[in-house]
């Protein structure tokens, strides 16, 4: 009896050594100096992190439909996580929302947001809608002039679109964010091409300055002009597309144009995953 006690004392003290250790792994990894936006590799589409100071998490897109955004998701978050704050889709193409039907399907959501575009080329968008429906979640949809509080001094403000209508072709429904913490801002453009730049740009329109542009449309040439940026005038320039892909993204004069204005451009092709991190007065690129 005595050799089953000393047996079950070991067993309980194995139990609390691997609880401290948990406890401490959360402790660890719930630790944030920084607010950090990831732009995940999931090949030819969006897929787009953000993690506040406040522990608030945020995903723009999900990319194709496929598991990969999970497994990107899944080296980013705490395995114990199981909740995202909010997703944002910036348009019905099977390249941005076919991944969030997995997200919502595996995480609790908060709020899903969209442009109320239902105008998608394929049939695969309802069932990105049933998802929503399922997850029962707070549903709105984005629009100009919306700023959204994540907590820890940083905010959304959605820059488009200006009305909301499901017969919208998707492009021209795009929803356009720019992510502010304190000085430092990321501007966020999903597949917008040069009409919208070109609205965005009208007199008397926001300030587009961005440290960081996500560039429209993975590199397209129907998108970036050079007014476009120049005005945003970014430090890093994030291009998200699969390698090879067929289209040919980016494209030759997209990357011309940005070595003409000396930026510095990160590709998920070429690097995978590319985490950014702010402190609110400089940005960094994780190694």
């Amino acid at each position: 009896m005595s050799k089953i006690n000393k047996n079950l004392r070991y067993y309980f003290l194995g139990l609390l050594f691997l609880a401290a250790v948990f406890v401490w792994y959360a402790v660890f990894k719930e630790t944030r100096k920084d607010l950090l936006v990831a732009f995940l590799d999931v090949g030819q589409g969006d897929a787009v992190f953000i993690q506040t100071l406040d522990g608030k998490q945020i995903m723009v897109d999900g990319g194709p439909p496929n598991k990969t955004v999970l497994r990107q998701l899944s080296r980013i978050m705490p395995f114990y996580d199981r909740t995202i704050d909010a997703v944002i889709l910036t348009h019905p193409h099977l390249d941005h929302y076919g991944g969030l039907i997995n997200v919502l399907r595996k995480y609790k959501v908060g709020l899903i947001l969209d442009s109320g575009s239902e105008n998608d080329e394929s049939s695969g968008f309802a069932d990105y809608q049933k998802a929503v429906e399922a997850e029962k979640s707070f549903y709105a949809q984005a629009k100009r002039g919306m700023k959204i509080n994540l907590g820890g001094g940083a905010y959304l403000d959605i820059l488009l679109p200006v009305i909301n209508d499901k017969n919208i072709p998707p492009h021209d429904a795009m929803v356009v964010s720019k992510l502010v913490y304190k000085n430092n801002s990321f501007l966020l453009t999903g597949d917008m091409e040069d009409n919208l730049e070109n609205y965005l740009l009208a007199p008397g329109a926001r300030n587009l300055k961005s440290n960081v542009l996500k560039v429209g449309h993975h590199g397209s040439r129907t998108s970036t002009s050079e007014m476009f940026l120049g005005s945003v005038s970014p430090d890093f320039a994030v291009i998200s597309a699969g390698a090879e892909n067929k289209y040919g993204h980016p494209h030759k004069e997209i990357m011309e144009r940005l070595e003409k204005f000396e930026t510095p451009v990160l590709r998920t092709d070429e690097e995978g995953t590319i985490k950014i991190f702010s402190d609110g007065e400089r940005i960094s690129i994780a190694d």
